[in-house]
């Protein structure tokens, strides 16, 4: 997964954290969340608030 991955981040994300507050995440930690999934293959360097922000906004849909 890259970056751009942001539908199949959401769904590894909810599958790791199904029990997290996803608003209430603090987008340093969704980033170091996001960098430790298995399958990730992509730099840190690469991702910046707006993606962060779909990152959030596509795991809440993905909880709905």
């Amino acid at each position: 997964m890259r970056w751009t991955d942001i539908n199949n981040i959401a769904i590894a994300l909810e599958e790791k954290y199904p029990e997290v507050d996803i608003m209430g995440i603090r987008f340093t930690d969704l980033h170091q969340w996001v960098l430790g999934l298995d399958g990730f293959n992509d730099e840190a360097k690469n991702c910046n608030e707006k993606v962060l922000e779909a990152i959030q906004a596509t795991w809440l849909e993905e909880r709905d």
